[in-house]
């Protein structure tokens, strides 16, 4: 009989364990389980995917706080590397807002650009949810309703906006956002105290970076070394865009510039506090 309790006590404890290592494995990764099937899915290209080694999209999500209920806003998502895994992500629980240059019906770069990413958004169903709204550098602008967005993210802009641009697409973010919300910045790093010239053009200071946020009222949280890369030494003939996958020189020493990779990026969180 003293065997039978012992046997059917540790049956008992044995399913315990089981039904908590499975709750674990069950409810640990649903609030991204949706960022992970995104990232994985066979629905991004084949060239988009290559570039995980380097820009990290499920780790750099995750650092900034990103579930798919949220309401997020992604500013000049450009050909849309980031929208590939943002609009499935949110499709359902959440919403994605890209904040992109408007259609003047000029043909230039501004307006050919909202074009090629309205034909993309068109031309795939998990596209159907994203909606867009304009955005324009160094003008106010309102990248979603004022107090609406749960989370604003910008990827690699902040050098082509000049520090004009900058502050007021912080003052933006902070006016789109939530109290409680989140700014995420991933951006070329200028190495500390390294002076911009035309060698390292394209880079941006971290401290700049911070100090423009904190104007904007923004509360630096914390920094992410996960799209850190220490070959890359911020110092080249053609600034940044020397680099993969610009590699602005073509040829010469290409191999050189492969086997450094992509830039090495800041990865910056910041929130809108609650007053």
């Amino acid at each position: 009989m003293k065997t039978i309790k012992t046997l059917l006590s540790a049956s008992i404890i044995s399913l315990s364990l089981a039904s908590v290592s499975y709750a674990e494995q069950t409810s640990k990764p649903m609030a991204n389980l949706q960022l992970e099937q995104a990232v994985a899915s066979e629905n991004r290209s084949a060239a988009n995917k290559m570039r995980d080694q380097y820009r990290h999209p499920k780790q750099t999500l995750e650092f900034f706080g990103f579930n798919p209920s949220m309401t997020v806003v992604e500013i000049t998502p450009g050909g849309g590397w980031y929208t590939e895994i943002l609009a499935p992500a949110l499709k359902g629980k959440g919403k994605l807002i890209g904040a992109h240059y408007p259609d003047t019906g000029e043909d230039n770069y501004y307006s050919n650009s909202r074009k090629k990413l309205v034909k993309k958004l068109a031309n795939h169903k998990m596209f159907s949810e994203v909606e867009l709204s304009n955005f324009v550098p160094k003008k106010a602008s309102e990248l979603a309703p004022a107090g609406t967005a749960d989370m604003v993210l910008t990827f690699r802009n902040l050098h082509n906006w000049g520090e004009e641009g900058v502050s007021q697409v912080f003052i933006d973010a902070f006016k789109a956002l939530k109290a409680g919300g989140i700014l995420g910045v991933v951006e070329h790093r200028l190495p500390k105290g390294a002076t911009a010239n035309d060698m390292n053009s394209g880079y941006v200071s971290v401290e700049k970076t911070i100090a423009q946020a904190e104007a904007a009222g923004f509360t630096f949280i914390a920094s992410s070394e996960v799209n850190a890369n220490a070959k890359d030494k911020a110092s080249y003939e053609k600034g940044v865009w020397t680099l993969p996958p610009s590699l602005a020189l073509k040829d010469k020493e290409r191999e050189k510039y492969l086997a450094i990779g992509e830039s090495d990026r800041m990865t910056l969180k910041f929130t809108k506090v609650a007053k």
